[in-house]
């Protein structure tokens, strides 16, 4: 996402205490000795949300005064970006005190109640005296429930639901109107690709005179996530989440990973020959999000830079000048005479069910104050604005109880950058219900016709023996802690080799060395976990 403005920045440990609740955690629902009220009797809460780099001061946000307000509550926000959370994390939770809410999907996990007991609120019996919300949405939608509750039977995040997203959030996108101007079909395999991608960088595409375009670009990640050409491999018939780039993946029941599959060092020669021929963006593994973004945007007028890429939608990735020159490029098999099976990317689970969208500290001093704030969430109002943005400026309420979002104040921007901006967005707490009548904005409307070309591949998973549902899945505390030991050795192989085989080559010859190094990182061990939990949540369906 394009970066505009980091607001709130996570300030040291020292800063950090000056936010944590104070006092006992007393009896659930019992205000302990701490708890601090305004002159007016309003609860003093302090909360820390992680957000985009885009997302404006949320003491700013209408919205969330609302929820306040509605709540009897009053915040002091400490507002965190996400580039930087990763980082500002291990200080905060090895320090010992948190802030009484840490709000945002991605910031805290199972690992982290696990690694640091006694942290983190249990709020089970908090949600059945305060929390009509939540306990709507654990109703009609049990799974929710499942998610939130750990194998010891606490519940210590809150999920979300937000519904609308679509079959997969990865979707590798082509210039038609390039293809067009060169005379070229849309490509149906990786070697047909290659020829595509040769022509953009050799015949000027964009017609401007000037050998400026960039054949194949994808973004940045740490773990090798989401929008990287890590996707291509559903040519291969692997079906797999790419959110989280961990590289595992479930076929016919068994765990596997991508990683250790040998599509995946195929692919990698692909991408080498390509990077050898000029035809992949040089600062492909450098860049930062926000440049990645601002390439595929071109310079402003309808010149478009990049060919081939990838992302969730073509308003997001290319802006309202260039989308319409975008089509989706359906699935690309590995060769013509390619007859194995072909897949795609499979994440609605993953997108719309998302656990631990929001905490309490076990140190909070007013926890029923805490548990009716963070309840206020889920109403079906308050979630709708926390996904899109305030009443009034991002969304309008119709006479007959529907909603319709607007189109940006702001007409330069686009809907998804202008929803990050006014919106916690899709790392909020919400449950948007299935009877909710919402008309979505233009871009994921955009994304429902481009989520269409690869339906006839993404109807044909077989979601109950080829998805892995990690939405649904909890592990021990053990195995927890375990895992993330294990992928944080994990990565560093995958991400190492990913980069050096793309750029340099030597994926055959570094293979053997590659998986040796993988098992003896303990992925099998990971993997092992897995297929116990998988296996234990097939069976309780």
């Amino acid at each position: 996402m394009k970066a505009k403005k980091l607001v709130s920045l996570f300030l040291a440990a020292t800063m950090v205490a000056g936010l944590t609740a104070c006092g006992g955690s007393g009896k659930d629902g019992e205000k302990t000795k701490g708890a601090e009220t305004t002159t007016d009797g309003k609860a003093k809460l302090t909360a820390l949300v992680v957000t985009s780099s885009l997302t404006e001061d949320v003491a700013t946000h209408q919205y969330l005064s609302d929820i306040a307000d509605q709540a009897g509550v009053e915040m002091t926000w400490e507002q965190v970006a996400e580039v930087s959370w990763t980082d500002k994390k291990s200080t905060l939770l090895a320090g010992g005190e948190i802030p009484d809410l840490i709000i945002g999907t991605g910031t805290v996990g199972d690992a982290d109640f696990a690694t640091y007991p006694g942290m983190f609120e249990d709020m089970t019996s908090l949600i059945d005296e305060n929390a009509p919300n939540i306990k709507k949405m654990f109703e009609e939608k049990p799974e929710t429930k499942q998610m939130a509750t750990s194998l010891d039977g606490a519940i210590y995040g809150i999920p979300k639901y937000q519904r609308f997203w679509p079959l997969t959030a990865d979707h590798q996108m082509i210039n038609k109107q390039w293809l067009d101007n060169l005379g070229l079909s849309m490509p149906t395999n990786l070697d047909e690709l290659y020829d595509v991608l040769v022509a953009f960088k050799e015949n000027d595409p964009n017609g401007n005179g000037i050998a400026d375009e960039i054949p194949m670009d994808w973004a940045p990640s740490p773990n090798n996530g989401s929008f990287t050409a890590l996707a291509m491999l559903g040519g291969y018939g692997i079906t797999a989440n790419y959110l989280s780039g961990d590289g595992y993946y479930i076929k016919d029941g068994k765990v596997n990973n991508y990683y250790m599959n040998e599509s995946f060092k195929d692919l990698c020669n692909f991408l080498n020959k390509c990077w050898k021929a000029g035809l992949i963006n040089q600062e492909v593994f450098t860049q930062d999000y926000s440049k990645f973004q601002s390439l595929s945007r071109g310079s402003g007028d309808d010149k478009a830079i990049v060919g081939f890429t990838f992302g969730f939608d073509a308003l997001d990735r290319f802006g309202a000048t260039l989308a319409e020159q975008y089509e989706g490029c359906p699935p690309l098999k590995p060769t013509a005479d390619y007859t194995g099976e072909v897949s795609w990317d499979y994440e609605y689970n993953d997108v719309n069910y998302v656990q631990n969208a929001i905490m309490m500290s076990a140190n909070c001093a007013d926890k029923e104050a805490a548990m009716k704030y963070i309840d206020a969430f889920y109403s079906p109002e308050n979630s709708i604005q926390v996904l899109f943005g305030s009443l009034g400026k991002c969304i309008e309420k119709n006479d007959d109880g529907s909603y319709t979002v607007l189109p940006p104040e702001d007409t330069s921007k686009d809907p998804g950058t202008w929803k990050w901006m006014n919106a916690l967005a899709d790392r909020g707490p919400m449950y948007i219900s299935d009877d909710m009548n919402v008309t979505l904005p233009t871009d994921l409307q955009a994304v429902t016709e481009l989520d269409a070309v690869f339906t006839p591949v993404t109807s044909e998973i077989d979601t109950e023996n080829d998805v892995y549902p990690r939405a649904f899945m909890k592990f021990s505390q053990e195995d927890n802690s375990n895992m993330s030991l294990i992928n944080t050795d994990v990565t560093s192989v995958t991400s190492t080799n990913f980069s050096k085989w793309v750029t340099e080559g030597g994926a055959d010859s570094d293979w053997d060395s590659h998986v040796e190094a993988l098992k003896n990182a303990g992925m099998e061990q990971v993997m092992e976990i897995i297929q116990k939990q998988y296996d234990a949540y097939k069976e309780a369906k």
